[in-house]
């Protein structure tokens, strides 16, 4: 009986550690079901750092330069300049001209269109202003202002172009008012300036220089 019992116990022993084994592995199955609170709920597996792996982006490639003009040159080769203009053309000091040149696009997103401001020696009042647009290795003379004072410029791709009107009296550097009009490209290759904008400034006598000086406060 007690070799009975014994090998019973036994038998026992190793049917509860089955069920132990059984049952531990029902858990696990459970714990990986879909429906589980197991290693699934976690989420998916990790992914690898994609922004490490990412390919960089191409470097926007910088505008080509300007070529640049002899200005003076390209004024006396120019038969649309006057020849009171072209008197002018004279250092003020070594070789520094009175002259500004300014490069963009006017006419078209590329190409190359260059403004030339002359001005006199003295006070720097514009003489003339002038709009060349590159055509392979030479420039065409499509603009010209010679209406003294006159400036020219290039504002958002458009032609603006400045004139100071001057009353009787008033002095060089202290114009009455000024026009300033705006003009824009049309047409491609064979277009023209058309006038878009014009407005006029008029200038206070109080503070101009022209000999009208501004009220002085009173003192408190």
């Amino acid at each position: 009986m007690r070799g009975l019992n014994r090998h019973r116990g036994s038998a026992l022993s190793a049917g509860t550690t089955a069920l132990a084994g059984i049952s531990a592995l029902g858990l696990f199955m459970t714990g990986c079901s879909t429906g589980g609170t197991g290693t699934r709920d976690e989420g998916e597996a990790a992914q690898p750092d994609k922004a490490a792996h990412a390919t960089p982006s191409p470097t926007a490639s910088s505008p080509a330069p300007f070529k640049k003009v002899d200005p003076v040159r390209l004024l006396k080769a120019d038969p649309k300049v006057s020849a009171r203009v072209k008197a002018q053309l004279k250092p003020c000091t070594k070789d520094e001209y009175p002259i500004d040149v300014t490069y963009g696009h006017l006419t078209g997103p590329t190409g190359q269109d260059v403004i030339v401001n002359v001005m006199n020696c003295a006070d720097a009042v514009g003489l003339g202003a002038y709009v060349y647009r590159a055509s392979g290795t030479a420039y065409d003379n499509i603009f010209t202002a010679e209406e003294t004072p006159v400036y020219a410029e290039i504002d958002r791709g458009d032609l603006v172009v400045t004139r100071q009107m001057y009353a009787p009296g008033d002095k060089p550097a202290f114009a009455s008012s000024e026009v300033v009009t705006t003009y824009h490209w049309s047409g491609g290759v064979s277009g023209k300036f058309a006038q878009q904008s014009q407005v006029e400034n008029d200038y206070s006598k109080a503070v101009d220089g022209n000999g009208t000086s501004a009220p002085v406060p009173a003192s408190p």
